[in-house]
């Protein structure tokens, strides 16, 4: 199987030597979405504002293939202080509803741009026709 490359202008480019996805088969693999909205300007506010910017932006790539949140098996999440987990957690529900994609979500120290919150996912699209 090769890989191909997706970007859309509809999230915000990489910021580095990376890709907003790359799907191998019917898997696409999302790179880590942070709050930055397509131009490029940083979401402020709380956990709340940001999740919500973070999974815009994956349902831009995701959409870019043709996918929803509704194809996402599993998630990564970053959280900056585990304490905003609850708060976070009730903007993730929204957007996901009964779907609930496996997920692992860690404490760390820092993320790019000392933002917040940053997701992670693989989701399985829809083989059409038959081929890749």
């Amino acid at each position: 199987m090769s890989l191909k490359i997706v970007s859309t202008k509809d999230a915000p480019a990489a910021i580095g030597p990376y890709a907003q996805a790359v799907r191998v088969g019917n898997l696409l693999f999302t790179s880590g979405q942070i709050p930055l909205l397509p131009s490029g300007e940083l979401v402020q506010g709380g956990i709340e504002e940001q999740t919500r910017q973070v999974l815009r932006n994956l349902q831009a790539v995701l959409a870019a293939e043709g996918a929803t949140l509704r194809d996402v098996v599993k998630t990564t999440v970053f959280l900056k202080d585990m304490n905003m987990f609850a708060a976070f957690n009730e903007v993730y529900a929204s957007y996901f509803g009964e779907h609930t994609p496996a997920r692992s979500t860690v404490e760390v120290a820092r993320l790019p741009k000392d933002v917040l919150v940053e997701i992670e996912l693989i989701a399985e699209i829809a083989v059409e026709n038959g081929s890749y």
